[in-house]
């Protein structure tokens, strides 16, 4: 099962601060969104980076994991995401849980319920909080390259798991995690 977590933002609603370098109990918050999903269960695990990209590699101790670079992270999530499904290809992953950077909140626990909901190649399933789909979300390997044809923008998979609605397995996490973003100064009162 591997990880995938989408790194790559400029942090535009941060005043261009780059998510990743967060600070976020004591560490950059790519830091802790990339141990959370080995903690979840998840090996091997796989960085996107984009904005700020070489700061990041300074700053973060990411040695445990592979990193990648997405030239065009300005054009959102869904190139990154097309980034990391291309460098997993080749590892011999059954399913990628997908998880994003800005998202402090959703712990090891969350991931390790979503990890468990894999039943084959064909898998999708999504973490959900009072019933509503969110993240991180599992993709079996069956399932990328359709994924990766249809990743545009800011949308990700959103299309993707629109269309597959009636088949994504949603996993309750609201008792183990809170799905909130990192988007703007105010909440950056969240990190620790």
């Amino acid at each position: 099962m591997a990880g995938l977590l989408l790194a790559a933002g400029g942090g535009r609603r941060l005043g261009g601060r780059p998510k990743a370098l967060l600070g976020h109990r004591g560490r950059p918050l790519v830091e802790h969104a990339a141990r959370v999903l080995r903690d979840g269960g998840c090996d091997p695990v796989h960085i996107v980076l984009g904005a700020a990209a070489d700061a990041v590699r300074e700053r973060a101790d990411l040695a445990a994991y592979g990193t990648s670079d997405n030239p065009n992270w300005a054009q959102g999530m869904g190139s990154s995401l097309r980034v990391g499904l291309a460098a997993l290809a080749g590892s011999g992953a059954d399913a990628v849980v997908v998880s994003l950077v800005d998202q402090p909140g959703i712990g090891a626990a969350a991931v390790a319920r979503v990890v468990a909901a894999y039943e084959g190649h064909a898998s999708l399933a999504s973490a959900a909080y009072g019933g509503r789909r969110g993240h991180p979300v599992l993709f079996g390997a069956d399932r990328w390259a359709d994924i990766s044809a249809g990743a545009e923008g800011d949308q990700g998979a959103r299309d993707y798991l629109r269309q597959h609605a009636g088949v994504i397995k949603l996993i309750e996490c609201s008792d183990v995690a809170e799905p909130y973003d990192i988007d703007t100064p105010e909440d950056l009162r969240r990190l620790e």
